[in-house]
């Protein structure tokens, strides 16, 4: 596995995202550099990063130039300081020069969101809370981007609808009740865990009593949270939601929920810093 990909799926997005940018080709690169000519490269951080995406980068590169040669500097999940080395690259200047801005968006998007989950981790480290990625990714990149959000320190949680069953507000107004909702979930006997989110404290002990495995309590505040957590007094497990800012994850963290998710790691993350500074080979 690459990023998340297993060998068939990066061919794919490889070729897609190479079809996608170049085209019939690199007009430029093809008509103004000699295609005898070589380039070495050194792929390095402009910012602080935590590095996600190195080897999926990589194999835009491979995919052009067969030959390419890659010495990888550092791997996915270290913590990288501005100006540090990732990666050195020695191969077709036309070739590398055509794949670099596929490898590029892609290595600067998924280190971006590795980035951005590692603040969030680090914000409730020391606190018995995990940090959960959300389906709150760009359609298509759900995979590698919440791989990166795993390099980052986040617990992947639902990659699809069928991973468990999430009882929502929209889904308890067609169902009539919280009580109805649940219990038509538990009575599929689907083996999945059924969530329900509550956005209110009086709808807690419905769901619980209609058979609810965990709870999932939406944009409620820190005072509410402690009141939820000591309501269910552990009988199953309590997951906090809606509105996760930096600044405010630990004191959510803090109140005794199991699990906070946080949307803005893989839906707001900014793109990394990172450039490729090219030299002419002999």
């Amino acid at each position: 596995m690459i990023a998340g990909l297993d060998q068939q799926q990066l061919d794919n997005f490889v070729d897609y995202v190479l079809s996608e940018d170049l085209g019939s080709g690199d007009v430029t690169s093809r008509v103004s550099v000699p295609a005898s000519a070589r380039f070495s490269a050194v792929l390095a951080a402009r910012q602080p990063i935590v590095v996600a995406g190195l080897q999926l980068a990589a194999a835009f590169f491979g995919k052009l130039d067969p030959e390419v040669a890659i010495e990888f500097l550092v791997q996915d999940g270290d913590n990288v300081a501005a100006g540090q080395p990732l990666m050195r690259i020695a191969g077709s200047a036309q070739l590398m020069l055509a794949a670099e801005r596929s490898a590029l968006n892609t290595l600067q998007h998924l280190t971006g969101i590795a980035t951005v989950t590692r603040s969030y981790a680090e914000a409730i480290a020391g606190t018995d809370c995990v940090l959960l990625d959300t389906r709150k990714t760009i359609p298509g990149l759900r995979a590698i981007e919440k791989y990166a959000a795993k390099v980052g320190g986040a617990r992947n949680h639902r990659m699809r609808l069928d991973d468990g069953i999430l009882i929502k507000d929209n889904h308890i107004a067609a169902a009539g009740s919280i009580v109805e909702a649940v219990k038509a979930a538990k009575a599929a006997n689907t083996g999945l865990e059924v969530q329900v989110e509550v956005d209110g404290i009086e709808q807690i002990e419905p769901a619980l009593m209609a058979g609810a495995d965990r709870l999932l309590c939406d944009n409620m505040s820190p005072a509410k949270l402690k009141e939820a957590v000591a309501l269910v007094g552990g009988r199953v497990p309590i997951e906090a939601s809606g509105g996760v800012r930096l600044d405010t994850i630990r004191e959510i963290a803090s109140t005794g929920v199991d699990f906070v998710s946080v949307g803005r790691i893989t839906q707001s993350a900014p793109a990394a810093d990172i450039g490729l500074d090219y030299a002419l080979s002999p």
